[in-house]
């Protein structure tokens, strides 16, 4: 039996606590969160459980333990304000402004945030977008927190933004392979990019992947459990299958050309071949589509990087999903600095600024 664990409560005092940012499947409100309106340009994907407020809470926890920021309490008089400025150490696009406010005001709700920038907008190296005003110790203890989230959702939409450029006129879509814990947090990050999302999780869609259509005895047999299953339970959503051989997409296309089905979306798997010197081969993937000719979605999956990404999508595929989005996410270097003329000056003299 799974034990439960009990994490230490924040060292703040319940009267700096901010309402509950709990994610259901209507975009998150702003209403009473004591987030700006527009730094919700680009809202979260919906989730019926997802608890953000939560999850910020545990990164505060984790960061602050059972003392809190020790460091913070040692040198900096508890009334002393000060201002801090982001800057920017890369170019990229940048996301999780909205975040960041919710981080702040879960820490201390009296600190005043102004950007110049609002999430999905572009940054350059050197620049300063945004800056956050109040209690020293405050700041101090979001920061790293504040930066963690926002360095791991810019860096996702920056690699987002220049895929879904290069993939046009087909769609980007990440996956499943997100960091645990932050599954709405990664998507989100991908919204921002210009991306679009696949399913949530294993509940808003079904997904015949390899592993099932094995155990089913092949792709006929699994569209016909999942068309029974949904019936039988009154439910009605999307149904993708996945292909890795033109043989089963001619398999899924018989049964649904001879049965009622919920089939949306058609998976070709692994149909892009690597071929030396970096170039692919999408001849097969090509083929798939012109099979399926435009009776069901289409997807691409397998070899896609940014070095590929346009040569698929322009084989007639609609959507082009990629794991490396936010399984090999490089964070963008951003930082949160109180002396920023220091700052600069240390970022010039390392190169990174």
């Amino acid at each position: 039996m799974l034990k439960a664990f009990s994490f230490p409560s924040l060292v703040y005092p319940p009267s700096v606590l901010a309402p509950r940012y709990v994610v259901k499947m209507s975009a998150i409100a702003t209403k009473n969160t004591g987030i700006a309106a527009e730094s919700l340009g680009v809202k979260p994907p919906a989730h019926p459980t997802y608890d953000l407020k939560g999850v910020i809470e545990l990164a505060l926890s984790e960061d602050a333990g059972d003392l809190g920021d020790v460091t913070c309490k040692a040198t900096i008089p508890v009334d002393m304000e000060v201002e801090a400025h982001f800057l920017a150490k890369e170019d990229g696009i940048i996301a999780g402004i909205a975040l960041a406010e919710m981080v702040f005001n879960e820490v201390d709700p009296t600190l005043k945030v102004d950007w110049s920038r609002k999430d999905g907008d572009k940054i350059h190296k050197g620049l300063q977008f945004g800056k956050v005003h109040g209690r020293a110790h405050s700041i101090v203890v979001a920061e790293r927190v504040v930066l963690n989230f926002m360095q791991r959702m810019s860096g996702i939409a920056t690699l987002t933004k220049a895929m879904a450029d290069a993939a046009h006129p087909a769609y980007i879509l990440e996956t499943r392979k997100t960091a645990p814990g932050l599954r709405l947090v990664d998507k989100w990050a991908v919204l921002i990019g210009g991306g679009q999302n696949h399913r949530m999780g294993l509940f808003d869609m079904v997904m015949i992947k390899d592993n099932h259509i094995s155990i089913a005895g092949g792709v006929p047999n699994a569209l016909k459990s999942v068309d029974q299953y949904l019936a039988s339970n009154n439910i009605q959503m999307g149904v993708e299958v996945e292909t890795r051989t033109l043989e089963e997409v001619n398999e899924a296309l018989d049964y649904a050309s001879q049965s009622k089905t919920s089939l949306t979306r058609i998976m070709l798997d692994n149909m892009v071949v690597p071929l030396p010197h970096g170039d692919i081969d999408v001849t097969m993937l090509k083929e798939a589509v012109e099979l399926i000719s435009g009776r069901f979605e289409t997807e691409a999956s397998g070899n896609v990087t940014l070095e590929t990404v346009h040569k698929i999508g322009q084989t007639g595929v609609m959507y082009i999903s990629s794991g490396a989005l936010t399984h090999s996410v490089k964070a963008l270097d951003i930082s949160l600095k109180i002396d920023t003329e220091l700052a600069l000056e240390v970022s010039r003299r390392t190169k990174r600024g």
